[in-house]
């Protein structure tokens, strides 16, 4: 205790010496920074010129502020009051609560946001632990109590790896398998999970689509999300618009298509939150809103979420550092470092709090800042760094403090303190009696979401030319230079070998082009993943409607490419066998199509993606038959199952054998061979006049298993390492392990 006492004494001469002007000279306060009179609990703030403290104490009571807010009526209860804001927010820190900024603009005519019935959430006693994400400890959050009303904003703020995001995460129910949850969350006062439509989760980062437009893009997730007609979903995508004031972007492109720019990346994140308001949540979780924003952007979020939360949703986000004009627009607030809770509270009752443990704000700093600074370990080598400048520049009065007393300081004292025993009121309050249970909106049928999911994806494929354009282009190139190059061959043995090259060359070469689609298949598993984490999509509507909006381009680049080549080569001019040459190399591109989706959801990452496939395709072109006969190649490996499972060794079969059964070859003046003969030497084929219908047939087959096998991946991937919605909360108490 004298080691935090002597501590917590240094910061405070050290805070009191840098907001004291030199020479005894008044500094004006400004606006934006705060003055808090020492002993008082909740004291309104003074933005008065002079630092001077007022002597009157106003006590605000959390009880009083939700009654009048939304919250109080019944805690957890019937009663409407709790589950319906009337006042939008808490007392705040800066003018942006008395109406100095303006608010976002909407459009011109546009109705008022109309308001939805919230929830209030409570998390008690709350213990997650997660094997082997922290080298010290598998204890991530620790005890953490706290609650949420509607009509206000609760952000849980920390330092990196404080346990912020896993809080959130179990808070909404969306932990990984592996974690282990101990401790109750109470939704209107009642165990168990949120169900589906009741809530929404943002994720730090969410993968857009970027060749749609803000309207489309909503218009489409709301056909995925909710049941109804269309018309019903037009009104509420509207709704989502306007509540994160989009209005002025709803036409333009999200991340940008060819010589168009994208939205900025304020925009994209108010896009990424208004796709989870078309299902009207009663909460929504964010995850760190203000992620890469900037200062103008990160305000404009905060205002716009503060629109938001006056409609009556209840909205918990995290979040790592603010301006003071952000934080001021805070309602309460749930410090956490290195998963303990040093303060839940209102965001005022903080900056007392931290004066009440020695630590006041300085007046020419963020509070924010003030509150990472105290509680962030890696200030502690800075500490290091900064002891060889103070003997040259003076003692730094800004980092002289062991960060490890004032967690422990600040810990202790939030225990003792008057804020901890009313949050456990308020959260006996509130769940000692149920309110309305929460209900699920509903779903789309599957049938509808792979219809969606399959005309979203023709347009974005006819948009995004570097999908499947760029692959029509460079086969189409690829066949002129195959066809130029082994023109004018005829029909004599002599072109038999050569003719075999060609075909071969064509089939193994467009083959490996489909390297081209794999950026693009990359971020449709993205997308895949981040709607699937929200239970608008599954494996297998995903695998279904991308094979049905991939067909017309895949047919497009075999016929193209196949009438080309044909007529190029001077094969047998027949149309039955144009089109079995035309059907033959679309299902070859249909099996390497399921294959590229088996490498990217594997590697789900563009380089290592992009060398699987070259890899497994130049192996396939290795065992097809062409350089060495596959009777001839080494059994163990190459012979089985290599040559069994290259599709190249099916494709190239049948389409020789299209070519040449049926045919013969003048041998001298009297002598003829059968076009089977003509190709032994040269590769091995059956004489089976069906057995091309066969080839095509194993290359159908091949085409479903891949997609299985990618079917399977997903599902895997997707348990690994996605979260888990249906995740239901351990309820039973283990004090000993929670403490």
């Amino acid at each position: 205790m004298e080691e935090i006492q002597s501590q917590s004494d240094n910061y405070r001469s050290s805070s009191s010496s840098a907001s004291s002007p030199a020479g005894g000279s008044r500094v004006l306060s400004s606006n934006y920074f705060y003055l808090r009179k020492p002993g008082s609990v909740r004291q309104p703030i003074s933005f008065e010129d002079s630092p001077e403290w007022e002597d009157t104490d106003v006590d605000v009571r959390v009880e009083q502020r939700l009654g009048s807010g939304g919250g109080g009526g019944g805690g957890g209860g019937g009663g409407d009051s709790i589950h319906t804001a009337t006042t939008p927010a808490s007392p705040s820190l800066s003018k942006m609560n008395s109406a100095s900024l303006p608010s976002p603009l909407a459009s011109d005519g546009a109705a008022v946001s109309r308001k939805v019935v919230g929830a209030s959430v409570v998390w008690k006693d709350l213990t997650v632990t997660i094997p082997g994400k922290r080298r010290y400890s598998d204890r991530i959050v620790r005890s953490s109590n706290g609650y949420a009303v509607p009509g206000t904003m609760t952000v849980i703020m920390g330092p990196a790896k404080s346990g912020k995001s896993t809080l959130l995460r179990a808070i909404a129910g969306r932990l990984p398998n592996s974690a282990k949850t101990y401790g109750e969350v109470f939704v209107n006062g009642a165990k168990g999970r949120m169900p589906y439509g009741s809530y929404g989760f943002v994720e730090r980062e969410t993968a857009l689509i970027g060749s749609l437009t803000v309207r489309e893009y909503l218009y489409y997730s709301a056909l995925l999300q909710l049941p109804g007609f269309f018309c019903q979903k037009r009104s509420v995508v509207e709704d989502a618009i306007l509540a994160m004031s989009l209005s002025d972007y709803a036409n333009k492109l999200i991340g940008g298509h060819c010589y168009m720019r994208g939205l900025p990346r304020g925009e994209r994140r108010r896009v990424a939150i208004a796709r989870e308001l078309v299902m009207r949540p009663h909460i929504l979780f964010i995850d760190e809103p203000l992620y890469h924003l900037d200062s103008v952007s990160a305000l404009l979020m905060m205002v716009t979420l503060k629109k938001l939360a006056s409609t009556g949703c209840t909205l918990i986000f995290t979040i790592y550092q603010s301006s003071t004009e952000v934080f001021g627009l805070f309602d309460r607030i749930c410090l956490l470092s290195n998963g303990n809770t040093l303060f839940f509270g209102e965001t005022l009752a903080c900056l007392q709090h931290f004066s009440n443990a020695g630590f006041p704000c300085p007046i020419m700093q963020s509070p924010s800042d003030h509150f990472l600074r105290a509680i962030n370990t890696d200030f502690d080598r800075i500490i290091a760094m900064c002891k060889n400048w103070q003997d040259d520049h003076g003692d730094l009065s800004s980092v002289n403090m062991d960060t490890a007393v004032a967690i422990r300081t600040l810990e202790a004292t939030y225990k003792s303190s008057a804020d901890a025993a009313a949050v456990d009121t308020m959260i006996l309050k509130l769940t000692e009696r149920e309110g309305h249970f929460l209900k699920s909106k509903g779903k789309a049928s599957c049938p509808m979401r792979v219809a969606v999911l399959m005309w979203r994806s023709l347009l974005i494929m006819s948009r995004e030319w570097k999908y499947y354009w760029l692959r029509l282009i460079l086969c189409m190139l690829l066949t002129l230079c195959i066809g130029t190059v082994f023109s004018g061959l005829g029909h004599s043995l002599s072109s038999v070998v050569t003719r075999v090259a060609a075909i071969f060359v064509f089939v193994s070469f467009a083959s490996l082009l489909s390297v081209a689609g794999v950026p693009s298949l990359i971020k449709e598993i993205k997308i895949y993943s981040s709607e699937q984490s929200n239970q608008h999509s599954g494996a297998l509507v995903f695998l279904l409607g991308q094979l049905l909006s991939s067909i017309p381009f895949l047919f497009l680049i075999a016929i193209s490419s196949s009438l080309v080549f044909y007529f190029l080569i001077g094969l047998r001019d027949e149309f039955s066998l144009l089109m079995y040459f035309v059907l033959n190399f679309f299902t070859c591109l249909l099996v390497n199509e399921g294959l590229l989706l088996v490498a990217v959801s594997i590697c789900q990452d563009i380089f290592w993606s992009t060398l699987a496939l070259i890899c497994i395709n130049v192996v396939m072109m290795l065992s097809a038959g062409y350089f060495r006969i596959r009777d001839a190649l080494p059994g163990p490996v190459w012979l089985y199952p290599l040559s069994q499972i290259s599709f190249h060794t099916y494709s190239i079969e049948g389409l020789l054998e299209n070519e040449y059964l049926g045919t013969s070859f003048a041998v001298g003046q009297v002598r003829t061979i059968s076009g089977y003969q003509a190709l032994d030497n040269a590769y091995d084929i059956s004489s089976d006049s069906r057995s091309k219908w066969k080839n095509l047939f194993v290359l159908f087959i091949m085409a479903v298993v891949y997609r299985i096998l990618a079917f399977c991946i997903l599902c895997f991937w997707v348990g690994r390492r996605s979260i888990s919605i249906t995740k239901v909360f351990k309820c039973k108490q283990e004090t000993n392990d929670s403490r």
